[in-house]
């Protein structure tokens, strides 16, 4: 029997290249879930007060976001989200930092509740910079922490490492968008088809601040040993917090999740009272 190598080669390639197409027209669906939301969209939230506010950062594109404020903040924390739905749902995840007295700013990334624009990888990363710089006109960057969540973690890496914030705060962390698609297509060259990356271990080499990532043992999204290769590249300014039991969308569902906020905010504190967090909320619904 002749085996044809150059047909069986010539079909792999196609085959290659077809997904790569794929990849490249329909990676904004599949990183980019959004829900959008009316522009007279009222948001409420139980136990937080949120200031809303729309901001230009350039011609034709409107950020949306959040300002969740206490009296006499120690600080605020730039809440970077995940890929899922808009701040409507997010926003009451910000009972973690409020509760500890810290001011909360999230924004929607375009595309996403009321933000408009074309989404690029430089537009988004423009849009945090100068959601960033915002902030810096209320507070001084020794009271801003940098938090990321799942996909958020890109733009807070980056972010950190273009900036002197207090602290970065890494939870869920991807590694990369690239190393995301590879590890669901492993044959694939995916770095060609990709139009949006946020090199998480990247931006990580260049943090000066401290930085902290917790993850948990039981993420089937984003693998644990994810967040102990991130934790290796600036080990000296690292620490990585393991949440046993805990999956990507419920980790913040573990009591220790909260035990470690509570030790990276204010380690005095030694008690957590469930009741204040959001221990009990479903991300699903």
């Amino acid at each position: 029997m002749h085996i044809n190598y150059y047909l069986i080669a010539s079909i792999i390639v196609i085959s290659i290249l077809a997904i790569g197409i794929l990849i490249y027209f329909f990676q904004h669906k599949f990183f980019f879930q959004a829900e959008k939301l009316p522009q007279d969209f009222k948001f409420a939230y139980e136990n937080l007060v949120a200031e809303e506010k729309t901001v230009f950062p350039e011609k034709d594109a409107q950020i949306n976001y959040l300002h969740f404020k206490v009296e006499k903040p120690k600080g605020v924390v730039i809440y970077l989200k995940g890929n899922t739905k808009s701040i409507k749902g997010w926003g009451k995840f910000a009972i973690d930092f409020t509760r500890l007295q810290y001011d909360v700013v999230m924004m929607d990334y375009r595309g996403f509740g009321k933000s408009t624009g074309k989404r690029n990888t430089d537009a988004m990363k423009r849009d945090s910079q100068f959601i960033y710089d915002l902030v810096k006109t209320e507070f001084s960057e020794d009271k801003i922490f940098v938090y990321g969540r799942s996909l958020g973690t890109g733009f807070a890496a980056r972010l950190a490492s273009k900036n002197s914030p207090k602290m970065l705060i890494l939870t869920s962390p991807i590694f990369s968008l690239e190393k995301t698609i590879h590890r669901y297509l492993p044959f694939m060259p995916a770095k060609p088809f990709m139009k949006f990356n946020f090199p998480t271990h990247h931006y990580l080499k260049n943090v000066r601040c401290p930085i902290k990532i917790l993850h948990g043992t039981d993420d089937n999204l984003v693998p644990i040993k994810t967040a102990i290769e991130l934790s290796q590249i600036n080990p000296k300014l690292t620490r990585l917090y393991v949440i046993l039991g805990a999956g990507h969308i419920d980790i913040h569902q573990f009591e220790e999740y909260h035990k470690a906020m509570e030790e990276i905010f204010d380690p005095r504190l030694n008690y957590m009272d469930s009741s204040t967090t959001s221990f009990n909320y479903s991300h699903r619904k």
